[in-house]
């Protein structure tokens, strides 16, 4: 499995701009880009408002607004129904609701891909404009409950792979260790939490290390081993990469 890996990695690394590592909309605000859906199978037909009474038609739209991943054009729909009759309040939950939903999530996929066009997310772009382009309720459903993620951690593998492709094996072994256990999870879950948090921890480790390994040489000045010992006492990664990326440099210039 890893001798195919590594010619994927020196594919990815060929193929793919530097590493973008700005977490997608997805991982950090679902209700910009990922709307919580929140009716169930059996709302979304409108099916059973004719047995609803009017109080529960009522309190059934009340609900619909107070909810926070209610999206703005099914908001203003509610509220228009919610003052106006109970014929308009039973047509919002038989239809407005859906026809407003259906500008909703063409809002969100758009906004996703204007997002994904900012970082390069091929397979989520090429999703986008699918669901865009078909232009259909259910083309736009299907691709926020279970394209987008599907075609993110596309993205994220490829993310993945390039950071396992530039990483060097002699210096950077946890982030090829933290690379390689995302990718054998292979879950979308897995590689977004590398991208976002693990990839960072792993390079401070690398990083820490390789700042003890220039303390472990006796040759070095007198300068430089104080300002790796302050780099070590700070102890963020910030400062180990500051040091290891510009200021061992200084130092020795």
């Amino acid at each position: 499995m890893r001798s195919t890996r590594a010619a994927l990695t020196m594919a990815a690394a060929a193929l793919m701009p530097a590493v973008l590592l700005t977490a997608p909309a997805f991982a950090a605000e679902p209700t910009a880009s990922s709307p919580t859906i929140v009716a169930t199978a059996s709302e979304t037909d409108g099916s059973g408002v004719d047995d609803m009474s009017d109080d529960d038609v009522r309190v059934a739209i009340a609900r619909i607004i107070a909810d926070p991943d209610t999206g703005k054009a099914v908001h203003a729909a509610a509220q228009a129904a919610l003052d106006g009759t109970i014929a308009d309040q039973r047509y919002f939950l038989e239809t407005g609701r859906w026809i407003a939903q259906f500008e909703d999530d063409r809002v969100a996929v758009a906004r996703i891909l204007h997002i994904a066009t900012e970082n390069g997310d091929k397979a989520v772009i090429r999703e986008a404009n699918k669901a865009l382009d078909t232009n259909t309720p259910e083309a736009l459903r299907t691709f926020l409950e279970t394209g987008y993620r599907l075609a993110q951690a596309e993205d994220d593998r490829v993310r993945v792979f390039r950071i396992l492709a530039t990483a060097d094996k002699k210096t950077d072994k946890a982030v090829i260790r933290e690379a390689n256990e995302a990718l054998d999870a292979n879950t979308p879950e897995a590689l977004r939490a590398y991208l976002e948090t693990g990839y960072a921890a792993a390079r401070f480790e690398d990083d820490r290390v390789r700042v003890f390994r220039i303390l472990a040489d006796p040759t070095i000045s007198d300068a430089l081993r104080a300002a790796a010992e302050a780099a070590l006492e700070e102890d963020t990664p910030e400062a180990l990469r500051y040091f290891l990326e510009v200021g061992q440099y200084e130092v020795e210039g």
